[in-house]
Parts: structure tokens; sequence; C-alpha cells
């Protein structure tokens, strides 16, 4: 049986480093070594960078699971969740920037939160009810393929790795992004909401929503919990489409 010595790599990582409250600070890159653990993530390795080397080092983390969607950052040119990303399935030189398209805190840490906050506040991310609420009446059953289907989009954990890899919003401040976008859809579909597809049309029927994407799929392919954003972009397609030709039959 192989020890870790035998097994280990020594790794190179080359980390963004930029504090932009500190005017002496400039972008730079700087370089550390580590001995690779077996089963090591990035997460943890970048831990153990700020443990044992640098204490300034600045990146985000929480749940360690791919939940909390946290430690999205760079690695090696593609946004990924460092909790996710075991070293051993890269190359010995690892390359971290923060992930593009969001304000910049500090080194790999971004603030996603501003963002979401304000793409929800701008597509009103809450259930319009139909009608008041009756603690007496009773439940409604939904489709259960219907429910799958806001489940899926439900599963967005805000990480912005979506976001970052998309070539619309990294240009464009006003677009709505595949997170958006697939925030749009969850609540487009679900039955409780009042919305009619009439009243999204202005959200997402333009080149700041849905006919804005120039049809790359990054997103997809990037996305930690594979969400199936191109049925996403699809769907919305199909409903922006069907409210137009309604507008155009009045």
């Amino acid at each position: 049986m192989a020890t870790e010595s035998d097994s280990s790599r020594e790794l190179t990582f080359e980390i963004f480093r930029f504090n932009p409250l500190d005017p002496g600070s400039e972008p730079r890159m700087q370089t550390y070594t580590l001995r690779e653990e077996p089963y090591m993530t990035l997460f943890r390795a970048l831990n153990r960078i700020r443990e044992e080397q640098d204490p300034g080092l600045q990146f985000d983390f929480a749940c360690r699971s791919a939940v909390c969607g946290s430690c999205g950052m760079m690695i090696n040119g593609r946004p990924t969740l460092a909790c996710k990303t075991l070293t051993s399935d890269l190359a010995s030189t690892i390359r971290l920037h923060p992930l593009p398209a969001f304000k910049l805190i500090g080194d790999l840490s971004v603030d996603t939160g501003t963002w979401f906050r304000e793409m929800g506040s701008r597509v009103e991310a809450w259930v319009h009810e139909r009608q008041a609420f009756d603690p007496e009446a009773i439940e409604e059953p939904m489709d259960d393929d219907l429910a799958v289907a806001i489940y899926e989009s439900d599963r967005c954990i805000e990480c912005g790795c979506c976001v970052a890899s998309c070539g619309v919003a990294n240009t464009r401040g006003d677009f709505l992004a595949p997170a958006g976008m697939n925030r749009v859809a969850r609540f487009m579909m679900d039955p409780r909401d009042g919305r009619s597809t009439g009243d999204w049309f202005e959200v997402v029927a333009s080149d700041e929503g849905v006919f804005g994407c120039i049809g790359l799929m990054a997103c997809q392919d990037v996305c930690p919990k594979e969400l199936p954003l191109l049925e996403v972009y699809g769907y919305l397609r199909r409903r922006a489409l069907g409210a137009a030709f309604v507008r155009k039959q009045r």
C-alpha cells in the first residue's frame, strides 16, 4: 500500500491578490506551495494556506458541502466551487481568480449577495397570491411533473458560477443572466402565482432577458447543481413568444 509520502504531490497555487479598500494594494498573482493530501479539496487546501502561510488571504466558505454557494471562484479559468473540487483532479499548478461580473471584496472573495438581492427585487421573486389566504381551505393538489420542475429550479444555490460564465452578463450589468432567468421560470411555472405571462413579458422578452442570450450555454456546463438551464431558456422563449402573439392579435 502506497504511503502518503509516496503518492502525494507538491502543489503550486497561483492566487490573485488585491484589496480594493487598500490604496497601496495592486492586483497581482501570489504563489504558494503545499503538499497534497489524500482526498484534498481545494477548500481544504485554501484553508491550510491561510492557516499555515498567509492569514490575510481572503476567500469565502460556509457549508463545505456544495449547498451554500459561497466558495465559487475561477479555478484554472473555469467557475466552480472550491469545496466540490478535488486537487487530485487538477494539474499540479492551480491558478485561482475571483468570479467576474461581481463586485470584488478582496482576493478571491466577491459580493454575490448584492447582485442576487437586486435581481430578486427586479423580478419580484416571491409568490404573488392569486387569492387571499384561507386557513380553512382544502389544499389544492399540484401536478407531480410540475412540482418536480419547480423543485429543479429551486435547487439553485446562488453561487454565481453561471453568471460568471455568461459572456453577456460579463459585459452588460442590466442582463438578468442565467440565475435570474431560472428564478423567473420558477415563479412563472408556479400555479400559486397570480401573474400572467403578459405580466412577465416586459421582464424577459427583451435583450435584457431571454432574447439577450447568445446561446453559448456555458452556464449549464458550469452549474455545480447541474440545473437544466437550456430547458429553462426554451421554456421562457416559448412563453414570451406566446405572449407576443396574443398582444399582436389585440
